[in-house]
């Protein structure tokens, strides 16, 4: 993979870069931020390794820019910060995954590994709607073909929802799906779902009552 690594910790830099090119990526590694998104203007890449705290255009300033841009790339951030409120921002920008300092190398490459897999199956857009349609390979809800930001959970729920088409999702499976081992009530899940709803432009995701929710096919 294409990587672009912005981190400006000159130790941890140099040894991300070395450790992830013997593992066959080509990387490309930036200290400052400013320079970093002058370089993705310029340039394509398959995945963004980002720090949140560096000199420039913070972490999360630059992925907000790039959505400005209709610049989509999955991004795994590496921070020391640990504040819910820089974690939550970061999901909600729509980056692939977070990872905490200190971390082991291998972690990282791990991670990396993950989103490689994804890019690699094949590419299946799902229409869901008259102008919705479902990218399976990016995990992007598309309108007209235009990705739409939302949230990782609300993501998840329209995985969820696109490749159930025509049948009823319950409770349970948003529960399994979308929050995993935390445990959340009923009402949690209709809340995301009508933050969910209020996105988007067509109204296609069915209440059905007290069963859950569904997509009809097209």
């Amino acid at each position: 993979m294409k990587i672009l690594l912005l981190e400006d910790e000159l130790m941890l830099n140099e040894s991300i870069c070395e450790y992830l090119e013997s593992d066959g990526h080509k990387v490309e590694s930036f200290v400052d931020g400013t320079d970093a998104f002058s370089a993705i203007k310029q340039s394509s890449y398959d995945l963004l390794i980002l720090d949140i705290n560096v000199p420039g255009i913070d972490g999360l300033s630059f992925l907000e820019e790039l959505h400005h841009l209709k610049i989509y790339v999955s991004v795994i951030y590496i921070s020391a910060l640990v504040d819910i409120e820089d974690i939550s921002r970061a999901y909600n920008l729509g980056c692939h995954d977070y990872l905490k300092k200190p971390f082991h190398l291998k972690e990282l490459a791990l991670r990396i590994n993950r989103v490689k897999l994804e890019r690699e199956r094949p590419r299946v857009h799902l229409r869901i709607s008259k102008n919705y349609s479902y990218d399976q390979e990016h995990s992007l809800l598309l309108f007209n073909d235009e990705p739409q930001i939302l949230t990782k959970k609300q993501s998840q729920m329209i995985d969820l929802l696109a490749r159930n088409r025509g049948m009823v999702v319950d409770f349970e499976q948003f529960q399994t799906y979308v929050w995993s081992e935390q445990l959340v009530d009923n009402a949690t899940i209709r809340a995301e779902i009508n933050r969910l709803k209020k996105n988007l432009k067509e109204d296609f995701v069915i209440n059905v009552r007290g069963m859950g929710y569904m997509i009809d096919k097209p």
